[in-house]
């Protein structure tokens, strides 16, 4: 279990990062645009990806082109609703995006409901709307609140969009380290596009948090991996704690070290989250 704690270790570090942006000085866009450089060149080193698939006739390249344009902007989107609406929502948030595939495959593929699958996905959604719950009226309040719950929204949503383009990939009988070779190399270019396009000045400091970000995203596949490695025959053991860590070690820091003020509902919005991740992983 220590991979797995190693890998939402490193999750929960991401988000402190964007957190503490604004305190350490540097332009989220610019690290997010550097994170990718570490984390495509670690998995080429860690990884080794094939480059056979690359060749192959079924490569699924429109699937990896969404996929590198919507890696950098809900990283994007994660680091302004971790500064908006704290890391216990946005944390909280990211993990029940994987309500987003069972929904789909309900929806849109005709999968059978099963009774303790609904009653996940119920939870869940319960838990998000607990959670994007911000009280306020008027003018500060009002935008506050919006940006509360519409960024956590767009980081669920755009989140499980990714989870279903990377199954997809998968699907298709793409390698992981060469699939996230491809995915990180595209996101590379999207990123630097953006800052490109903003005509931001690039700094020292910005490429150091980008060094640290891309580390710790590298971090969390590799110990993900590495996790499921070593306990082969349990991958629902591995999913769970690794989910159930993150919401529960991001809540831990949000509350404790950034005082983030979570009310009633919001606090029970998490435990919701912890039980709808559970029922999920049984099911």
């Amino acid at each position: 279990m220590t991979f797995v704690l190693l890998a939402a270790l490193c999750s929960v570090l991401v988000s402190i990062l964007l957190k503490l942006a604004p305190r350490l000085r540097f332009d989220i866009g610019q690290a997010v645009a550097w994170n990718y450089v570490i984390a495509g060149g670690l998995t080429l080193l860690v990884l080794h990806p094939s480059t056979r698939s690359l060749r192959a006739p079924g490569m699924p390249w429109a699937t990896l082109v969404a996929l590198g344009v919507l890696l950098p902007t809900i990283f994007l989107v994660l680091g302004t609703s971790v500064r908006h609406a704290g890391i216990v929502r946005t944390d909280a948030a990211q993990r029940l995006s994987l309500l987003v595939p069972l929904l789909a495959a309900f929806t849109l593929f005709g999968e059978a409901l099963a009774p303790i699958k609904l009653a996940g996905c119920a939870l869940g959604l319960m838990s998000l709307a607990c959670m994007l719950h911000r009280p306020g009226r008027g003018g500060a309040k009002a935008q506050a609140g919006w940006s509360g719950w519409l960024h956590p929204l767009l980081v669920f949503v755009g989140f499980g969009i990714i989870d279903v383009l990377f199954k997809r990939v998968a699907a298709a009988g793409i390698p992981l380290g060469t699939a996230l070779t491809i995915a990180f190399a595209l996101a590379l270019l999207v990123a630097f596009a953006i800052q490109f396009a903003r005509r931001s000045r690039f700094t020292l400091r910005s490429a150091l948090a980008g060094v640290a970000l891309g580390l710790c995203n590298f971090g969390n596949i590799l110990f993900y991996l590495r996790a499921h490695r070593a306990l082969p025959g349990q991958p629902s053991l591995v999913f769970a704690s690794m989910n159930l860590g993150v919401v529960v070690l991001g809540a831990l820091v949000g509350v404790l070290v950034f005082r983030e003020a979570l009310g009633r509902l919001a606090t029970f919005g998490v435990l919701l989250a912890l039980a709808a991740i559970g029922l999920l992983t049984l099911a």
